[in-house]
């Protein structure tokens, strides 16, 4: 079996193939053959992404049944209230389904890597770290923007116990043993 750790840049797609769409993928930076993404990062994302060819694995890690936490630095603009972190923690109406609860708490500026594409926020911003037990798609986004926040940029630092440390963007290395006991 193979685990991979990977530091997702921003603007590349959680696969192998890009369909036509012109974007970089991750064949761009892991030349490796039979593994595939262990749960997805939307493109604008950055951060922790774990390529397996363990489809049990795979499986466990994506199953929202399962409840493995993901983590995120989330920069938002606007101003998260207590109110607003509390709605967001508690669970949010999304169109036909409500989120799980998770947390979503105000953290001091990460100092994460800069990417390609600076942020350009109009107005006040804020860092929050968000812990979720599920991942729709662009559920975060979705949900901050319920409650009148815009997202800017989403970075995951840590899938389960297993943390991204201090791996450069674009590099990737094979999961120490001692690290698939955490997942």
């Amino acid at each position: 079996m193979r685990y991979i750790v990977f530091n997702k840049p921003y603007g590349v797609l959680s696969q192998f193939t890009d369909e036509g769409t012109g974007h970089p993928t991750l064949k761009q930076y892991i030349n490796v053959p039979n593994v595939y993404a262990a749960g997805r990062l939307d493109r604008d994302s950055e951060g922790l992404l774990l390529l397996t060819d363990d489809g049990a694995l795979i499986k466990r890690l994506t199953d929202p049944k399962h409840h493995i936490e993901k983590t995120y630095y989330v920069l938002v603009e606007g101003d998260p209230t207590p109110e607003k972190l509390t709605q967001l923690s508690n669970g949010i109406q999304l169109k036909e389904h409500f989120t799980r609860p998770g947390l979503f708490r105000l953290i001091p500026d990460p100092q994460l890597p800069p990417r390609p594409k600076p942020v350009t926020p109009h107005g006040p911003t804020a860092w929050l770290e968000v812990k979720l037990r599920e991942g729709r798609k662009r559920q975060i986004r979705h949900m901050t923007a319920a409650v009148g926040l815009f997202t800017l940029r989403i970075f995951r630092v840590a899938i389960g116990k297993l943390e991204l440390g201090n791996l450069e963007v674009g590099a990737w290395r094979d999961l120490r043993p001692e690290e698939l006991t955490l997942l």
